[in-house]
């Protein structure tokens, strides 16, 4: 403390306080609180160069404020300070009283140069504006109460600083405040008060009181809400899609003949977007067009509303219109106003209009596009060309780097929608139009242009795009790589999809790596899909209920098709069954129909019953208390399973069961149970089945015949199976080869090689191609009888027609010299590897050839003119005769 500090100290009278005047003097408050006055009087050089520091007091007046022991002070501001102060009411405000020391007044030489003005409040509007920012709102209520108690005339613009961050953070709750205490005081709100208020409000979703705002400002007779902020409140109803809301603002603008500018479009067209309604960006289009002309930023909002909304001819067509107005194609462009004066004119009604009388977009590419055998900047995949001639440019001025940008952002917006509607000629067509323009297309533009292509042409187009985008030495998005990823598992090309996957940085969604996995389960490759799932886990994607669906169905099972389950193949089953559902619990996914109808069919091909009903009590229990229905697919596969395993009486109870609980069988139902008859030996049961069948309202398909069938064989009825098969063709129903299999089965268990030979003319004349099954039963029945050489022949006639079923004469012939007739060690190699690739007919075909060919039998390459198929083809009408 100062020397002259000390002096004015000891020279201090303790203050008391007057009831009688209520108030407080000059002389009494030189006796107030020593220690509080001290205290103040030893920090205020400290405070004073605080405000220079916030540049809230000028240096030059910094000289006057020295402390001296003799200087005359005018306290009058001190007990402006403590205004209103009551004893009653210390306890309430005893933290107000403690920050009303913090306004420093400083008074030298009679004169009052810091008190009751403006820069008193900007300094109180700051103080409250850093206990918000801090969190203490407490400190900033009671900062906000000595404000509005202020004894100077206050103006709306000593709240501007507290609104304008109030409308930033935002903090509405603290705005009503402001505004209470600026109502108590009679403040009339200005126009940015009045803005920041409801930006504040509209911002923290307090549309009902924001609208209940402007309607009173719109109401009152001494200011009226500007343009602004019926924009900020359009903005907010765009945000929370309040309909009603913008309803409502546009029915007060209308009422009080409020103009629209070009921003007040610009909400409403997002408004319109969010609510997904096409009809209302045309119409905001038409009222647009009426008030304004349309220049290049304003045809922007309007493409970008056209292309999210999907309608892609409205896009192109608003994106034509902004290229001809950035070449000058349609004259100089008209500036836009801020107020609206209608443009009826007939050039704006010829030319910024959505009518038909252009062509449509199939019409102007068979006029436009013609067949080119170029690359039109290194771009073009498909072999096409603009047939228009003379490259459009924009006009180099001080606008033309803004144009070309806004063009390039329109055409991209374009592109999107296109890769959505998968229409690849469109897409060809901007990148044509951006060339001739001279915009550089961006790996955004080559993103929506690679979804466009490969949803028509395939992986192989997305490929060479790829290796385009890498000579101009552009990067790939995740997107796009992930597009092409899943063009190539859906064309079963693995390895490209798995390169493509392990390029990704980062993926928000499962749907790429679905596909692999789905790629992987039907190449039955679960270790590719293994690594993946490694890839899944590195990147943190978050899988989905289709992934645990070909979790299952993938790892679920642990034998290889045609494999029976064991015990040690049951435990490994069931524990990969386990981790799945932990995982899935871990990520808060429910099963779905096709999850429990996977999960189920792995433990049916492992034979693992008790564990099939088990969960199908838990899908029942689990389907009912989320209200849904478990569904007759999840039913027909238990039932399947059971039919499979021999267990009858189960099946039959459940099928009881379900009826008896209101689920209604489909057809595949009555197919499963007819199957269960066939087993069962019980053709009355059969007929009253079927009987139902019919009375459900489902016709018979050939898995009712083949039942059927299976059941007449059971009696040895060869000729009832036979009528069967002429009824079944007379209904216009398709026979297989399944059928057909069975029949033959049962005859080479009886020795009917009359009705096998009859059956094989009869495939060869429908051209049912022969199975693996067939071939076996055709050889089986000739060995067991002792024609060894018919049966060779047989087996070189059925598999030469699996042959030329799987190919054409010329690739035969190519089969027979480099894998038939190959003397080569590694031909059988070559040949198991159609069995990778899921070509199992064509390898067992060669196989079978290459045998013959190997004991010495002589390979006909037309099977027709084999003896034995020519024998059969003279006999076809006498076994008929003779096997009916």
């Amino acid at each position: 403390m100062c020397s002259n500090c000390r002096t004015e100290e000891r020279g201090r009278k303790p203050l008391v306080y007057s009831n009688r005047t209520n108030s407080i003097s000059t002389s009494t408050v030189f006796g107030c609180s020593a220690r509080i006055l001290h205290l103040w009087l030893c920090s205020h050089c400290h405070f004073i160069w605080s405000l220079v520091f916030n540049k809230l007091l000028p240096p030059s007046l910094l000289g006057r404020q020295q402390c001296t022991g003799k200087a005359s002070f005018r306290l009058g501001s001190i007990a402006d300070s403590i205004y209103r102060f009551k004893p009653h009411e210390l306890v309430r405000k005893q933290d107000a009283s403690k920050l009303v020391f913090h306004r420093a007044l400083l008074i030298s030489k009679g004169s009052e140069i810091w008190g009751n003005g403006a820069e008193s409040t900007a300094f109180m509007q700051i103080q409250i504006v850093d206990a918000l920012r801090l969190g203490d709102r407490n400190k900033a209520s009671n900062l906000l109460m000595v404000l509005g108690q202020e004894k100077c005339s206050l103006t709306a613009d000593n709240f501007v600083r507290i609104l304008s961050y109030c409308a930033k953070s935002p903090d509405p709750l603290f705005v009503m405040e402001t505004w209470k205490i600026m109502e108590e005081r009679g403040i009339f709100l200005n126009n940015t008060c009045s803005l920041l208020m409801i930006e504040a409000l509209c911002k923290g979703g307090y549309l009902d009181e924001a609208f209940g705002l402007i309607n009173f400002l719109a109401e009152s007779h001494v200011m009226f809400p500007v343009l602004p902020v019926y924009n900020c409140f359009l903005r907010a109803c765009a945000i929370r899609q309040s309909t009603v809301h913008a309803s409502q603002c546009l029915d007060l603008m209308d009422h009080r003949m409020v103009g629209k500018n070009e921003a007040t479009y610009s909400e409403l067209l997002k408004l319109a977007v969010c609510q997904e309604n096409s009809s209302s960006v045309h119409e905001i289009w038409t009222d647009f067009v009426k008030n304004y002309s349309p220049s290049v930023s304003s045809l922007r909002k309007f493409i970008w509303s056209f292309a999210r909304l999907g309608d892609l001819t409205s896009a192109y067509t608003a994106l034509q219109k902004m290229v001809a107005l950035a070449t000058g194609a349609t004259g100089r462009k008209l500036q836009s106003l801020d107020i609206p004066i209608p443009l009826r004119t007939e050039f704006y009604h010829n030319n910024f209009n959505f009518e038909e009388k252009e062509p449509s977009i199939d019409e102007f590419f068979c006029k436009k596009m013609v067949p080119w055998n170029g690359d039109v900047g290194g771009i073009s995949v498909n072999d096409m060309k603009c047939g228009e001639t003379g490259p459009l440019t924009v006009p180099n001025n001080h606008r033309s780097s803004f144009v070309r940008k806004v063009l390039r952002w329109s055409s991209n917006d374009v592109m999107r929608s296109c890769s959505l509607a998968g229409n690849c000629g469109l897409a060809e067509q901007l990148m044509q139009q951006m060339h001739k323009l001279g915009l550089q297309p961006s790996s955004h533009t080559f993103d929506g242009f690679v979804r466009s292509v490969v949803s028509e042409r395939g992986f192989s187009a997305g490929m060479e795009i790829l290796k385009v985008m890498q000579q101009r030495g552009l990067e790939p998005y995740d997107s796009t790589l992930a597009a092409v990823s899943v063009s190539c598992s859906k064309a079963l090309e693995l390895d490209l999809a798995e390169a493509l996957l392990e390029r990704l940085s980062a993926c928000p969604y499962p749907y790429p790596f679905n596909a692999f996995l789905s790629a992987c389960g039907v190449m039955d490759q679960p270790e590719r899909a293994m690594r993946m799932l490694v890839k899944m886990k590195q990147m943190k994607v978050v899988p989905d209920v289709r992934t645990y669906e070909l979790l299952y169905s993938l790892f679920g099972n642990v034998n290889a098709p045609y494999e029976e389950g064991d015990k040690l193949s049951q435990v490994d089953a069931a524990k990969r069954i386990r981790m799945i559902e932990m995982d899935m619990g871990k990520h808060g996914i429910q099963y779905s129909h096709f999850s429990m109808m996977n999960l189920l069919k792995a433990l049916g091909a492992e034979g693992m019953k008790k564990e099939v009903l088990q969960y199908l009590n838990l899908a029942e229990n689990l389907f009912y208390y989320n209200n849904t229905s478990l569904g007759m697919p999840v039913y027909n596969t238990v039932l399947h399973f059971l039919v499979d395993s021999k267990e009858i009486y189960m099946a039959i109870e459940l099928f009881n069961n379900m009826k008896n609980s209101g689920f209604f069988p489909d057809a595949a139902t009555f197919e499963i149970m007819l199957d269960c008859c066939s087993v069962m030996g019980c053709l009355k049961s059969a007929f009253a089945l079927l009987s139902l069948m019919i009375r459900s309202g489902f016709c018979p398909q050939i898995l009712t015949y083949t039942s059927l069938v299976k059941i007449v064989l059971g009696f040895g009825r060869f000729d009832d199976a036979l009528n069967l098969l002429d009824q079944a063709s007379s209904e216009g129903i398709e026979l297989d080869v399944i059928i057909m299999n069975t029949i033959m089965r049962k005859a080479c268990e009886k020795a009917r090689i009359d009705v096998i030979e009859f059956l094989v003319e009869k495939m060869n004349r429908e051209k049912i191609q022969p199975d693996p099954s067939t071939c076996h039963n055709v050889f089986s029945a000739y060995v067991n009888l002792g024609y060894h050489s018919t049966a060779m022949e047989a087996l070189q006639v059925l598999s030469m027609r699996m042959l030329l079923c799987e190919e054409d004469d010329d690739s035969v012939t190519e089969y027979m010299e480099n894998f038939v007739l190959a003397e080569d060690t590694g031909a059988d190699s070559r040949i198991a590897e159609f069995f990778k690739c899921s070509r199992e007919y064509l390898g067992f075909a060669l196989f079978n050839l290459r045998w013959c060919a190997m004991l010495g039998y002589s390979v006909c390459c037309s099977p027709n003119q084999s003896p034995w198929a020519m024998r059969l083809a003279s006999s076809y009408d006498g076994y008929k005769n003779l096997i009916r």
